[in-house]
């Protein structure tokens, strides 16, 4: 669906679901007005108030999994980015404890999920879902974190190990060594 706005020019990225932490020199979108955010808008409502293929990234730091459809706010973002967007999303892992401790999660996310996105990825082959495509170019677990303790050593050779084998991590060993959050990089495909 395309969106007319006549809005000003936008900057070039897109911090969506911004909160306080809005990525510097971005738009920050959020639904909470004591935020950081620049526009306010309920990330459920479709379509976002912005016209296609605006913004050259998205940065969604933490809020998809709290979305109610996920499926349709990857379409959304599809819509608003210029081809080869850079799309940034960090999501807890569905097996860390942080995943189901908050209970306004409603989606849970493992090293595949966004493989129905990717037109490469024989999942998207089998299962097409929707027609927004991106290509997966970087999937990392625990990106960014630091851990601190006596435990720190495991964890970050658990990282490592998951890091360059994630099914083998995601099939053997995740579920006796949970690890936190994953960050997938893709790139919009028009």
């Amino acid at each position: 669906m395309a969106v007319s706005t006549g809005s000003p020019p936008y900057p070039p990225f897109l911090d969506i679901g911004c909160g306080n932490r809005k990525v510097p020199g971005s738009l920050g979108l959020d639904l909470l007005p004591w935020t950081q955010a620049d526009i306010i808008h309920d990330l459920n409502q479709f379509p976002y108030p912005f016209p296609d293929s605006t913004f050259e990234g998205v940065h969604a730091d933490n809020v998809l999994e709290h979305l109610e459809r996920p499926i349709r706010v990857m379409e959304e973002i599809h819509r608003i980015t210029k081809p080869g967007a850079r799309i940034e999303i960090i999501v807890p892992y569905f097996r860390s404890k942080y995943a189901f401790t908050d209970p306004t999660h409603r989606t849970f996310f493992g090293i595949d999920s966004f493989a129905y996105f990717d037109p490469t990825h024989p999942t998207s082959q089998q299962y097409p879902y929707t027609q927004a495509r991106f290509a997966i170019e970087k999937r990392v677990f625990n990106e960014g974190m630091t851990f601190t303790g006596p435990m720190r050593f495991l964890i970050h050779a658990v990282t490592r190990f998951a890091n360059r084998w994630p099914q083998r991590y995601e099939y053997f060993l995740g579920h006796l060594f949970p690890l936190d959050q994953l960050t997938f990089v893709l790139r919009t495909i028009k």
